[in-house]
This record gives structure tokens, sequence and C-alpha cells, in this order.
């Protein structure tokens, strides 16, 4: 065989294994994922054990550590996973209307609504903010459903719909009640309730209506 034909077999044959390696890697780490969501949303961040979710998915702890260094970097890399994954929720629901207005609604009742997935609920609504801090749970925060918040406002001022004005601070206000309406769903005991939803999102409809033009 020609030296440089056996050359290639063995470059092809260690990129062949490294992929593999990346690929168990990958796999590994989903798992841990989650497993680590699964178990964030039923027992809350402080009854999680990071050896107990490595031990449930099959690997050491010694793995679960180097892929996340801590609990608290599995439980911020699953935050930002739920908090992803509702963003492209209040999107979908958005985009689901044809009139810009109702996709404003439909978006802000789509976040208010996501308080009844307990992953949701528990891991992003009630121990996010305490576990990592105010400062990074807006930041999260910020970079899914609120940007979706504050490109509807932008299209709104657009076509008129709301008067002309500054969008970055009209959209804290509203991010930051919606923020506090979802909050108080998740934690009392009527997380769960329809009647509680509606009520709020027929407050959350009230304010709305205040930042709409006449006529528009």
């Amino acid at each position: 065989m020609p030296d440089g034909q056996a050359a290639g077999d063995r470059a092809a044959g260690t990129n062949g294994a490294q992929g593999l390696r990346a690929q168990r890697r990958a796999a590994t780490r989903r798992a841990l994922l989650a497993e680590g969501r699964r178990r964030f949303a039923e027992d809350g961040y402080h009854g999680v054990v990071l050896a107990e979710v490595a031990r449930a998915v099959g690997v050491t702890k010694g793995a679960a550590y180097h892929h996340f260094e801590s609990k608290a970097g599995l439980f911020r890399a699953v935050v930002a996973e739920v908090q992803g994954e509702l963003g492209d929720r209040v999107a979908a629901a958005a985009e689901e209307q044809t009139d810009p207005w109702e996709q404003l609604r439909a978006g802000c009742r789509a976040f208010l609504a996501a308080g009844s997935d307990p992953a949701v609920r528990r891991i992003v609504l009630v121990d996010a903010p305490t576990v990592l801090g105010w400062e990074e749970w807006r930041a999260l925060d910020e970079e899914s459903s609120a940007r979706h918040l504050t490109e509807a406002l932008e299209g709104l001022v657009e076509a008129g719909v709301v008067a002309d004005q500054p969008v970055e601070p009209l959209a804290r206000l509203l991010s930051g009640a919606m923020n506090e309406a979802a909050l108080w769903l998740a934690r009392g005991e009527s997380a769960t309730s329809a009647e509680a939803l509606e009520r709020t999102v027929a407050a959350l409809d009230g304010l709305l209506t205040g930042i709409r033009r006449a006529g528009a």
C-alpha cells in the first residue's frame, strides 16, 4: 500500500474516531440536560443532587462535572433551554395571527399561559430568579420572550397602531408587568387555574388598550 494511501486511511480512521467521541459527548450532554430538567421541574433546584442525575443516565459524576462544572451550571443550561422554548412558543402563538395588534395579544397570552407548564413554572418562574439572581434571569428573558415583545411593539409603532415613542422603556414596562403576573400565577395555588389566567389576561388587555392609538 503506498505511504500516502496509508496515511490517508489513518487520518480517516482518526477523524472517524473523533467524530464518534464527539457524538457520544453530545449524547451524554443531552441526556444530562433531559434528566436534570425532569428533576428540577419535579423536585426544585434544592432537591436535586448532581451525582444522582449522572447515575440516572449511566455516567459518572465526573462526566457531569466535565459538561456543566456544577449543579448550578446544569441548572443554568436547563433554564436557557426552557427559556428558548418559551420564546419559540410566544413567537409561534403570535405568528398564528395576521393582525399586528392581535399578534401582540396572542404572544402575551402565550407567555402568561406557559406558567401551566411544570417546567416553566418551577424552573423558570419560581427557582431561576433566586438561584441565578435577578440580573442573569432578566438577561435570559431578554434573549427569548422579551425580544419578541420588543419586535412586536416596534412593528406597531411603525404601523401607527401605537403612538410614536421610544420602544425600549415601553417594552420593559410591559415585560415587567407580565413577568410579575406570570410569577404570581406560578407561585400561587391558582397556577393551573384557567379562571386566574383569564382574569390576568383581561387585566393585561386593559393595560394594552391604554397604549393603543384611538381609532387605530
